[in-house]
């Protein structure tokens, strides 16, 4: 690749998104309590554009993650999710661990790409997004790369551009191949979310939505009615 060509790589897809570097981010959970119940899993899927302007899926980093210290663990969602965390082969790692390798990765494509602030993509995005904060802050990372309360839910964009809100009807309309035996697995849930996300956004630009037109900017005269 030229450099040329890495400079209209990286410029594009800073400017696809307002200066926002989207990485794709689903979590598991011991409860839908972000302020109380345990985090699980937690898997994170960076994105790249290639140099004719592509969404594409690139690194990916998973972690099993320990409950922290006085978590609430809710039988149901154990159950839901088929998660044990004490499991003695689990391989495990503390929330502030993972989330300092997630953000260092995350830090690495936004330096790389020439992108202000990292943005998280979700299916259901807010859920992941106050898991992702809360374990951020109890482990008092100062230098969080993600936006504070924006996010991308492609379970939105899902509904708009498919009809389907739940991932792997969305996958299913997408022509995704989706398997409901992964489901439920923060690594394999969020690779979906990605390739969901792409198939979105690079159908809008097929259908001509993107790039956008270039606006011409009026002159004196209609900008004050004379003739």
């Amino acid at each position: 690749m030229s450099i040329n060509t890495l400079e209209n790589e990286l410029s594009e897809l800073s400017d696809r998104f307002r200066g926002y570097y989207p990485v794709v981010i689903d979590v598991e959970t011991a409860g839908f309590n972000s302020q109380t119940d345990a985090l699980l899993e937690i898997a994170a899927v960076t994105l790249k554009m290639d140099n004719s302007g592509w969404l594409l899926p690139d690194e990916s980093i998973f972690f099993n993650v320990k409950p922290f210290a006085g978590a609430n663990l809710e039988k149901a969602a154990l159950e839901f999710t088929g998660i044990d965390p004490f499991h003695p082969l689990r391989e495990d790692v503390d929330e502030g661990d993972a989330l300092t390798e997630i953000f260092k990765m995350v830090r690495a494509g936004m330096k790389a790409t020439g992108c202000k602030r990292a943005i998280l993509v979700g299916h259901n995005a807010t859920f992941d997004h106050n898991f992702v904060m809360a374990a951020a802050e109890r482990a008092k990372i100062k230098r969080n790369p993600f936006h504070p309360f924006s996010t991308f839910d492609t379970s939105a964009l899902a509904a708009l551009v498919y009809g389907q809100t739940v991932l792997k009807k969305a996958c299913d309309m997408a022509e995704i191949e989706f398997s409901t035996k992964e489901a439920h697995n923060a690594e394999y849930d969020t690779r979906k979310t990605a390739e969901l996300f792409c198939r979105i956004i690079n159908r809008w630009k097929t259908l001509g939505g993107w790039p956008l037109p270039e606006r011409t900017e009026p002159n004196d005269e209609s900008d004050t009615g004379g003739t």
